[in-house]
């Protein structure tokens, strides 16, 4: 995934919706809380502060309503390094979502208000995307972006397309979300012609049910079932060079974070870490995208690739937020000498 000629100028563009999100105090369920923390969000904008932050350029495209709302989440945005200046305005409303924190017995759980959002009513022909691609390597949205209207769904094709003719590196999440597709499509309808265009995604084995309908044999280690899926993807999504995933697995009594890499036909596996504390799941899976991406822009070998990205993922659940607000320091450290309680004085 370098940049023919050396990485010097590498940008990528990710497309999706804006969200803020409102998060249950102190551990309370919805039906006993008395107050909510607010964070930004949004899978494609996560995927972008932890890019940024980690010295890759990143451009982010969405519509939002001109209000304060939504410029206090560019402000945050910006703050972080993620350029904005395609951000289009219009609409009435920012994508809302609201969480009840989970833990080891209970899951967190999500309501989404984001019906008629400014996002979702965007239609195609609003965004200039030869002019938004201009200077791009890598062009990255998920399965989300297209979950929530049937117009979103077309300005995804549209962006798609005009990568393609661009001839930059497509990346693409599954990122399938249930509680989304409400416009009368079902996702197997929609995913596959969207997803073909893919060189570099991020997927798990649910998702992959739901979009092509491969299912991998649940007897197998998930290391098989991985090595499974790449394989029956492939027809599926020609362009494919490269698939990540992530897992959450019990080894000896304790929680794990894993990760594993198909690239270019060949399969790695990151060892990954112990789960001994989790502040805030959300957005886990895209610092384990964004770490992906670093790496390949960068040229890393296959097995540093999977190692960095699970440990994005990994540090990212001490955070509250969707936010990964890590530096690369922090990453390493965590990758050379793993958890530690210490303080940094």
């Amino acid at each position: 995934m370098q940049k023919p000629g050396g990485n010097k100028g590498l940008r990528v563009t990710a497309f999706g919706e804006f969200l803020l999100r409102l998060h249950s105090s102190g551990g309370r369920r919805f039906q006993q809380t008395d107050g909510y923390t607010a964070y930004y969000a949004g899978a494609e904008a996560n995927v972008c502060v932890l890019l940024a932050r980690l010295g890759i350029p990143a451009n982010y495209v969405s519509r939002m309503p001109d209000n304060d709302l939504a410029w206090a989440g560019i402000q945050q945005l910006r703050s972080h390094g993620v350029n904005t200046d395609h951000v289009l305005f219009g609409g009435d409303k920012l994508g809302l979502y609201f969480t009840e924190p989970g833990n080891s017995i209970r899951p967190t759980r999500v309501i989404y208000d984001r019906t008629g959002t400014s996002y979702a009513d965007l239609e195609p022909g609003q965004l200039n995307w030869k002019e938004i691609l201009a200077h791009s390597h890598c062009f990255h949205w998920s399965g989300v972006a297209a979950a929530v209207s049937e117009s979103a769904a077309a300005v995804c094709r549209e962006a798609l397309e005009a990568a393609v003719a661009a001839g930059i590196t497509i990346s693409s999440d599954f990122n399938y979300r249930s509680k989304l597709w409400k416009y009368g499509q079902h996702p197997s309808a929609v995913m596959p012609e969207l997803l073909q265009h893919s060189e570099v995604t991020v997927a798990d084995l649910d998702a992959v049910k739901v979009y092509f309908d491969i299912d991998t044999d649940t007897t197998l280690s998930l290391e098989q079932r991985f090595e499974q899926c790449y394989t029956a993807l492939l027809p599926k999504m020609p362009r494919l060079k490269t698939l990540g995933m992530s897992f959450r697995r019990q080894i000896d009594q304790q929680l794990w974070y894993t990760g594993a890499l198909a690239h270019e036909g060949r399969f790695y596996y990151a060892k990954g870490f112990p789960l001994t504390d989790i502040t805030d799941q959300i957005g886990t899976g895209d610092a384990f995208t964004a770490g992906m991406l670093y790496s390949l822009m960068k040229g890393e070998a296959p097995q540093q690739v999977i190692d960095f990205a699970t440990a994005c993922g990994t540090i990212k659940q001490s955070i509250p937020g969707d936010w990964a607000i890590v530096s690369y320091a922090e990453i390493v450290e965590l990758m050379k000498n793993g958890m530690s309680g210490r303080i940094v004085r």
